[in-house]
């Protein structure tokens, strides 16, 4: 790896990591920092620059996407979203009060079960969320364009075979 025109940060932790330990293969490490890296200083930043514009965070975007992504009538019951999104019942009542107060989404009684209530998406919500969401795709796509189409193929794959290989 050393002297390499492209070698990167983490080619060069690897390198040293391999002559420290010659005993351990050290590429799963090299590959999932750099994984890690990707995500946590160019997609994860972008994103969140992305849907902030719109005056949401990526907690508000997650919640009024999982809506959006539904179809119309844009509603769901809380126990539902908090499912999808993996968060607490508490977190996720926590969420959607700051999203009814900004009238994003309201909370109306399920006629099906008077018990509950459902969670709707209001018509600022759901331009807010459409234009958060083309930002979004806009910003992401700048960030893969400097890979050719068949490399983000085979990224893809490769990365959904390793999702799929640790799902339960």
């Amino acid at each position: 790896m050393s002297g390499d025109e492209h070698e990167d940060a983490v080619d060069r932790i690897a390198a040293d990591w391999q002559r420290e330990r010659p005993d351990l293969d050290v590429t799963p490490l090299a590959f999932v920092g750099r994984i890690a890296l990707v995500a946590e200083t160019l997609i994860g930043p972008a994103g969140e620059r992305a849907v902030e514009q719109h005056g949401i965070n990526k907690g508000d975007f997650d919640v009024l996407a999982t809506l959006r992504r539904r179809g119309a009538p844009y509603s769901v019951i809380p126990s539902v979203l908090s499912a999808e999104l993996m968060m607490s019942r508490a977190g996720m009542t926590k969420r959607l009060d700051r999203l009814e107060g900004a009238g994003l989404v309201r909370r109306t009684l399920d006629a099906d079960d008077r018990r509950s209530f459902r969670v709707t998406l209001t018509e600022e919500g759901l331009a807010i969320v459409d234009a958060a969401l083309t930002d979004l795709v806009e910003c992401l796509g700048g960030l893969v364009a400097g890979l050719g189409q068949d490399e983000r193929h085979h990224l893809d794959n490769a990365l959904r075979t390793l999702l799929r290989s640790h799902q339960r």
